[in-house]
């Protein structure tokens, strides 16, 4: 399997993984709170800081909006739909402002791209590859579109069926781009544990052989860590400030504790995982010199008295004949008397 280049990152097999901080909405229009997301996020160690690129003419019919006049849960929604899209929209202006932000901080901008006037936009913007969101990945002309920049493509994999992720790969590929990768996702939030299935990660790695990661909307640190020791090499995590905050996704995403949590410690999950091979290390090899047991005399033994198995034991430490080569002593006289207790080594043997 090939890796794919996200920036100047390598992304992949035998790669750390790569961390993506969802900001998404969570700077509910305030390019202030974006500004402090995106410091906080790179803080934390992300990779990148990923935005949602959409108008409020190019995502929703309008039947839509004029289902969802208004609701009941006022912390997550204020006023109707259209009002909510409208103050989270941002302005290719405000595009502009969060890269600039982003670069000044030492973290890739990045997003997703809900129609090819946003393709294009994000394009000019030099983004190190294009998202597309579980919601489109049957939406094979803004896949083609997206394909076409010649750009990797991050694809999330929610609500769809094998057969849909292999005809959105082959859609890309069709373009001529081969710089693909999928992440897992379940497009609930938060999901049951039960449905998150991540023994997907390494399927959708067979089945497709590309880069494959995670797009977790669960709560917590834990199934993200989860998913980097079953080979995810992407995290992408919802990430606000405070989940208390009132807006559409704050309250199922990671808190800047939480993020470094998942940069830190992912780091370590994806050193722990090592190598399929069996080795033991020089520290270890050190270590069987005081753990491991030697055989030693059970009583005091005399010059040239043949040794049998009553006249033995095996106590710490290892530096002397180890038991499992018990029968190359049995039988064998002594080059000198021992001590009860005392180490034997192969020079007190004849």
């Amino acid at each position: 399997m090939r890796t794919v280049k996200l920036g100047n990152v390598e992304v992949g097999p035998g790669q750390a993984p790569y961390i993506i901080a969802e900001i998404g909405s969570n700077h509910n229009g305030d390019m202030e709170l974006c500004g402090r997301l995106i410091d906080a996020a790179a803080a934390a160690g992300a990779h990148a800081a990923k935005f949602q690129s959409w108008t409020d003419t190019s995502l929703i019919a309008e039947e839509e909006y004029l289902r969802n006049t208004e609701y009941s849960d006022k912390k997550r929604h204020f006023g109707s739909l259209r009002d909510m899209v409208k103050a989270y929209q941002l302005t290719p202006e405000q595009h502009r402002e969060a890269r600039a932000r982003c670069h000044a901080r030492g973290i890739a901008f990045c997003s997703s791209a809900f129609s090819s006037e946003e393709v294009d936009l994000l394009d000019k913007l030099d983004v190190p590859f294009i998202k597309i969101a579980s919601m489109d990945i049957v939406h094979l002309p803004l896949l083609r579109h997206v394909a076409r920049t010649g750009r990797p493509v991050v694809i999330s994999t929610g609500m769809a069926t094998l057969a849909e992720i292999e005809q959105a790969i082959d859609t890309v590929r069709g373009e001529g781009n081969e710089q693909i990768a999928l992440l897992h996702c379940v497009s609930i939030y938060p999901p049951q544990y039960d449905t998150i299935n991540l023994r997907n990660i390494a399927m959708l790695q067979q089945a497709f052989d590309v880069p494959v990661g995670f797009s977790d909307h669960t709560l917590g640190t834990a199934v993200p860590l989860a998913a980097i020791a079953l080979g995810a090499c992407l995290i992408e995590k919802h990430f606000t400030l405070d989940q208390d905050m009132a807006g559409w996704d704050h309250a199922i995403s990671a808190n800047p504790a939480e993020l470094g949590t998942i940069v830190k410690e992912g780091k370590n999950v994806f050193a722990a995982l090592g190598s399929a091979r069996r080795t033991v290390s020089n520290a270890e090899l050190e270590k069987r010199l005081k753990f491991r047991r030697s055989l030693v005399a059970r009583r005091a033994l005399r010059q040239g008295e043949p040794i049998a198995e009553r006249d033995l034991d095996a106590k710490r430490p290892g530096t002397g004949i180890p038991p499992d080569q018990i029968a190359r002593v049995l039988g064998r006289k002594l080059a000198r008397d021992l001590k009860k207790d005392e180490v034997i080594h192969w020079q007190h043997l004849l």
